[in-house]
């Protein structure tokens, strides 16, 4: 291990598999992806996540809720201390004009289905983080995106590319 800054990063042994060399390029799984996130209040986390943004419920606890984001599992814990809200500020970055939240997740949609849930959105009264809008127009990963909070402080960002075979593309 070597150290870079404040953690230990791992280093491949001499004689390790490298997943490059055997899947003939990047790691490509196909899998399910999974996010644990607080929350103050699971019932009015469950409304916005169902009513709003159409997800659907899995496993419940009074302690916390699977929600089915996208085809992907997210899990609600109840947490109030830790939610984005209770703590405070969260840090921002420039990004094409705008300040985006450092912390957020979020989900890469075909473009009619952006389009009918920022009309949801907008007619909900929804308080947007940065408004539904194109982003990079004419360049290299060109997209539609918003942001906005969920009822805990946590920031969501949906988002579709104009060719989502640019998902991963850099310019040159």
């Amino acid at each position: 291990m070597t150290d870079d800054g404040d953690r230990a990063v791992p280093q491949v042994e001499s004689g390790s598999q490298d997943l490059t060399a055997t899947t003939g390029g990047p790691l490509v799984v196909e899998s399910l992806f999974h996010l644990a996130f607080p929350v103050a209040d699971l019932e009015v986390t469950r409304a916005f996540y169902v009513q709003l943004l159409g997800c659907s419920v899995g496993r419940t606890s009074d302690r916390w809720i699977d929600l089915d984001f996208g085809g992907h599992q997210i899990t609600a814990h109840l947490r109030p201390d830790e939610t984005p809200a209770a703590r405070g500020a969260v840090g921002a970055n420039a990004v094409d004009g705008h300040q985006v939240p450092v912390r957020h997740f979020g989900l890469i949609l075909d473009r009619p289905t952006w389009d009918h849930l920022a009309k949801r959105l907008t007619a909900a009264g929804t308080e947007f983080l940065i408004e539904p809008h194109v982003r990079f127009e004419g360049e290299v990963g060109e997209q539609a995106t918003m942001f906005f909070h969920d009822p805990s402080g946590n920031a969501v960002e949906l988002k579709s590319f104009a060719d989502r075979s640019q998902v991963f593309a850099a310019e040159d």
